[in-house]
């Protein structure tokens, strides 16, 4: 490469690479892997790919330097049709967020790439003492091994804000502005400190019991922990009583014995009816007890008035929601356009709870708002993230009561596409308040006393506007992945009754429709306005998630096309084409493996699951903080009160909000989950050797997760329980195959188990397996084959 430039012969080598990594996992060289030569080409340049297209921008941002279309045509040697086609590859990028527009080429947010500011916490120093962090909240079994950032070193004389002055320290949770690297070994990141949050528990949790001599022993709630119990000595159990749900630190390890632990906190007994969430509540550290100053000013807060809103009283809204709910946070409305000039036209009216008139910026309330993030539901409580004093009387959207609202009226044309919306502070009353089955009912011709009275005056025009709005969306098309959410039923004792799957009806389909609408047309809004805001953001699957659902795929006889944008109507089109074939489930789960994971944050990337450039979450401020920043925003931009976001309110302020709820979302999700498990571990502990149809749904290299019919319980088959054979973890086909037999296991296949194992407070079980696999071509007894990993016993 001599008589090149520095950067170009970099770039051409960094190309060659990746074509040579191509072609040794047996694809074919992608059309940017050339050369550069110090001459002009004698056959015109192929066009280097859209991944090639953004390493590039982001290499050269990140390096500091200035980057368009000139210099994206230079490094790569496009000759005049090369540029031409370029400008059209920029304008589809900018179209779908990911980069900017403008004539600016400026990376948003590289797909598959950490955000810029992210919540860590510090785990350890490495041989030359610096520290290093990795994500709080990462999905190992579906995003693969935690990436390790390398925390920066204060420079001396750097001046730092009070919030930042603490030296962070092994365990801290922080927030991190992040830099990627290139070219150090081990490493992808490296993260300048800009807040210390604070330590992480250093406790372990778990359930005391006592013995004869007045010691105890501790069972760990988690389940990578069974089978490991510590001792706690007497005199050392805080008068623990058995059964209690405790908090220790571990005093001593032991190489041949259990640790000794000491009891720091008692937090209830697992006895106690509601006791099985507090275990996620304190596992998580999720924030459950309102502070005293929260709770005086939602105490002393008064009812909002009409001043300076507008009088809708007379508007019929209707709250639509599960019969079970507690509050009710938003309304709909809707009506055919009288516009001669919309004809078969909608004006469709969302009124949502004006959270914004009781919790203002800084307030002891908000703050403790932004410290939750979001409510938890778990099956038997609601952690809120308002006290009930806002989220359940004034915030509630109650039947022929007075609210104060934040109501945004959109216009539909007759083919579903949106003409024009206003946004509104109002006064509001509810008409109604609805289950969705009641609704659901009285559309269906069987309405009760309640939906009889408003049936064609309200509910009908309802549904005719739904029928509007969903053409849009089917010409939309965003993911369809329609999977069935099952719901526990409770006895009095807070023990499981029964496991259900709440049918799915176009009542659901309707509210979520409408409040998609209402996002959207915030965002919209808001941008429109220059204002900022934290949107709500979905990015598109990574090209090794996409590699990999492209194998198994294959696997059934399915060809992924490789070319094209990536939108969700390929994945659409992949699930009609396997629905009710045996591969369904298999398929149906790899889809949903593939999806990244939705995030808050405060530039946007654009919506991928909902095919959406530009969203943001305005209809829940009860129980999400975004959506109360976003309203903030609303009233300021729109001049409605001088209750709204701050003027001094920064980008990098609201990207480390967005960080620490898109954390704590994470940290409900996972509570949820984890409180869920444990309850059915505990409805089927008293069916041990009983046996349970299912599906796997979760292949490791070291067994199998099955989750059963009925009850969606999700329990191990450890590989070394399959049979007398070594057991061949293939990633690709999502199986276990042994090496002698060719029997497999594969994500999706029907099964039939025992339960040989619960453990309650884990949440954990263990099956053994009574189906055969299935059997594919393997190698010949005694071969053994490279490139897998061995399980099983040998006979």
């Amino acid at each position: 490469m001599e008589g090149l430039p520095a950067r170009a012969a970099l770039l051409a080598f960094a190309i060659h690479a990746c074509w040579r990594a191509d072609a040794s996992r047996g694809r074919e060289a992608p059309c940017h892997a050339f050369l550069f030569t110090s001459r002009a080409p004698a056959v015109p340049v192929p066009e280097p790919s859209r991944e090639a297209i953004l390493a590039f921008i982001e290499e050269e941002r990140a390096a500091g330097r200035e980057v368009g279309r000139r210099e994206i045509a230079r490094a790569f040697g496009l000759d005049q049709g090369g540029k031409i086609w370029l400008k059209r590859l920029l304008r589809e990028l900018a179209e779908a967020g990911e980069i900017g527009g403008d004539g600016e080429v400026r990376p948003v947010h590289p797909r598959g790439a950490l955000p810029p500011v992210l919540l860590c916490e510090i785990k350890r120093r490495d041989r030359e003492g610096d520290l290093i962090a990795q994500p709080l909240e990462w999905d190992e079994a579906g995003q693969g091994a935690p990436p390790q950032i390398l925390v920066e070193r204060t420079r001396e004389g750097r001046r730092r804000d009070k919030a930042a002055a603490a030296a962070p320290g092994i365990g801290d949770h922080v927030v991190l502005k992040l830099t990627r690297l290139r070219g150090v070994t081990g490493f992808g990141y490296s993260g300048r400190v800009l807040k210390v949050m604070g330590k992480a528990r250093a406790a372990v949790l778990g359930i005391f019991r006592a013995l004869p001599d007045g010691s105890g022993r501790l069972v760990p709630i988690d389940k990578k922990a069974q089978g490991r119990e510590a001792i706690i000595p007497k005199g050392r159990t805080d008068e623990a009583q058995d059964g209690d749900l405790v908090s220790v630190s571990l005093r001593r390890e032991s190489r041949f014995g259990p640790p000794e632990a000491q009891v720091r906190e008692r937090l209830g007994s697992i006895k106690s009816e509601r006791a099985v969430s507090l275990i996620a509540i304190h596992a998580h550290g999720i924030p459950h007890e309102f502070p005293p100053a929260a709770l005086k000013e939602a105490a002393e807060a008064p009812l909002a008035s009409l001043k300076g809103r507008e009088d809708w009283r007379d508007l019929a809204l209707v709250t639509i929601d599960p019969a079970d709910a507690k509050d009710h946070d938003d309304a709909v409305h809707a009506a055919a356009d009288e516009d001669p000039g919309n004809p078969g036209g909608f004006v469709v009216t969302v009124a949502i709870a004006d959270v914004a008139a009781y919790v203002t910026p800084g307030s002891a309330l908000d703050r403790e708002a932004l410290e939750r993030g979001n409510s938890v539901y778990f099956p038997d409580r609601v952690v809120p993230m308002l006290p009930e004093r806002i989220s359940n009387d004034l915030c509630s959207l109650r039947e022929n009561e007075d609210r104060p609202a934040m109501a945004v009226r959109i216009v539909l044309k007759a083919d579903g596409s949106k003409k024009g919306h206003s946004f509104h502070r109002v006064l509001m009353r509810s008409a109604a308040k609805l289950s969705y089955d009641q609704a659901q009912a009285a559309i269906d011709g069987k309405p009760d006393a309640k939906t009889a009275p408003i049936r064609e005056s309200v509910l009908m025009p309802l549904w005719a506007a739904y029928g509007v709005a969903a053409r849009a969306r089917d010409r939309r098309q965003p993911l369809e992945l329609d999977l069935p959410e099952r719901k526990l039923v409770l006895k009095a004792d807070g023990s499981v009754d029964r496991v259900m799957v709440p049918e799915r009806l176009a009542a659901h389909r309707l509210i979520e429709e409408f409040m998609i609408l209402a996002n959207v047309a915030a965002a919209e809004t808001l941008e429109k306005a220059g204002s900022l805001l934290i949107y709500r953001c979905h990015d598109e699957p990574t090209l090794e998630k996409m590699r990999a659902l492209g194998e198994v795929l294959a696997s059934i006889g399915i060809k992924l096309p490789r070319d094209g944008a990536l939108r969700p109507v390929l994945f659409n089109r992949i699930l009609a084409m396997i629905r009710g074939s045996e591969n369904e489930t298999l398929i149906n789960e790899v889809v949903l493996r593939t999806q990244a994971q939705a995030e808050y944050v405060a530039e946007n990337y654009g919506h991928f699951g909902l095919n959406l450039h530009r969203y943001a979450h305005f209809t829940s401020p009860i129980r999400r903080y975004a959506d109360l920043v976003v309203h903030r925003a609303l009233i300021a931009a729109l001049k409605l009160g001088d209750d709204g976001l701050p003027r001094t309110t920064t980008l990098a302020e609201l990207r480390e909000v967005a960080t620490r709820i898109s954390a704590a979302e994470r940290r409900a999700m996972m509570a949820e989950r984890e409180t869920t498990d444990r309850l059915i571990a505990h409805f089927l502990s008293g069916q041990i050797g009983a046996s349970f149809d299912g599906r796997i749904g979760g292949v490791t290299r070291s067994g199998l997760f099955v989750k059963l019919d009925g009850t969606g319980a999700d329990g191990f088959v450890p590989a070394s329980t399959l049979g007398g054979d070594y057991y061949r973890f293939d990633e690709a086909a999502h199986a276990l195959t042994g090496e002698r037999t060719g029997e497999s296991w594969r994500l999706g296949d029907r099964v039939h188990v025992k339960l040989v194992e619960a453990a309650p407070v884990a949440g954990a079980l263990r099956f053994e397996m009574l189906s055969a696999g299935r059997k594919v071509a393997t190698a010949r007894a005694g071969r053994r084959r490279g490139g897998g990993t061995s399980f099983g016993k040998r006979r």
